[in-house]
């Protein structure tokens, strides 16, 4: 069904016109959710950070590659009802047991002088490449690698803005990115248990920056393009699909309606609406992204021989 459009979509009238190329081939439908047609949309980005390739000087907080223990099993191929749905762990002797969380990790249940990717000067911003899934690095040569994300142990993810609410440290209006890290500086004694709520730790796998316009490569395939890349729930949507996104960005007053396409996922992103916005590469795309917390709506666009499959 999909080929023949998708065939036309790098010819010459396809890229003069894309408007009408969608509006010819493909027929919008309203996404719901048990809670109606409104969702969470947030936003994300990519770190620049400084880094070493080695470990030296002040660059001891490490990024580890995926261990060769770890595994992903998917329900699916057990019970079709679980479609979708994975686990990871790792086997000791015949039981398949959970990763370990990221406290462990942290006292040593990984051994990063085989693990390391790299190495970051500050565990903070460590930390948010996590939460990212990827990052620039800044290394002391004045070149710049990338990471990506390679895995996650599978643990709960739980977040920290989130559990710094719940302690009230900071109120759900002032809740931001920056506000986080603003309370973690000022607090360093309570900050190992503060990230460490989060048991969900994120595995990397080293990358070429060919083309340092492009973005990082989503779970997609691709790599990701700063406000037209979405995040998505791809137990619901397909990876690929060209989505109608609507909601009211950071700093603005007016709706934003624009096309976007489901090129990535993640940890947080769960249901039906619910959509992780990607803003781009460094600090000003980290300012939008952590300010964004916004109610929104999206349409998926089906194709139109699809969309005649669903009366």
């Amino acid at each position: 069904d999909w080929q023949p459009v998708c065939g036309q979509a790098n010819t010459g009238g396809a890229i003069a016109n894309p408007r009408a190329f969608f509006e010819n081939n493909f027929q919008a439908f309203a996404v719901e959710a048990e809670n109606g047609p409104t969702g969470l949309m947030t936003g994300y980005f990519e770190p620049e950070i400084d880094a070493s390739l080695i470990q030296e000087g002040p660059y001891q907080t490490p990024l580890l590659a995926k261990p060769g223990d770890l595994q992903r099993l998917d329900l699916g191929e057990f019970d079709p009802s679980l479609k979708g749905e994975t686990i990871r762990g790792r086997l000791e002797g015949a039981r398949f047991v959970p990763y370990p969380d990221r406290a462990a990790i942290n006292r040593g249940a990984l051994d990063p002088a085989e693990l390391a990717v790299a190495w970051v000067r500050d565990p903070v911003d460590a930390f948010f490449v996590h939460i990212q899934g990827s990052a620039r690095l800044k290394l002391p040569d004045g070149s710049v690698a990338r990471v990506g994300f390679a895995e996650k142990n599978g643990r709960p993810y739980t977040a920290i803005g989130k559990v710094l609410i719940e302690r009230g440290e900071l109120s759900r209006e002032t809740g931001s990115m920056q506000t986080i890290r603003d309370w973690l500086a000022a607090n360093p004694t309570e900050l190992e248990t503060v990230l460490e709520a989060n048991q969900s730790y994120v595995f990397f796998s080293r990358r070429n920056v060919a083309d340092p316009t492009l973005g990082p490569t989503g779970a997609g395939g691709v790599a990701l393009t700063p406000g037209r890349s979405l995040a998505v729930d791809r137990r619901v949507h397909a990876l690929g699909a060209p989505l109608w996104f609507e909601a009211v960005l950071p700093g603005d007053t007016d709706l934003t309606r624009k096309l976007m396409v489901a090129q990535d996922t993640g940890s947080a992103i769960r249901g039906a609406v619910r959509g992780d916005y990607f803003w781009g590469s460094g600090d000003a795309a980290g300012d939008r992204a952590g300010e964004m917390k916004a109610d929104g709506k999206f349409w998926v666009l089906l194709l139109t021989a699809l969309a005649a499959k669903q009366r």
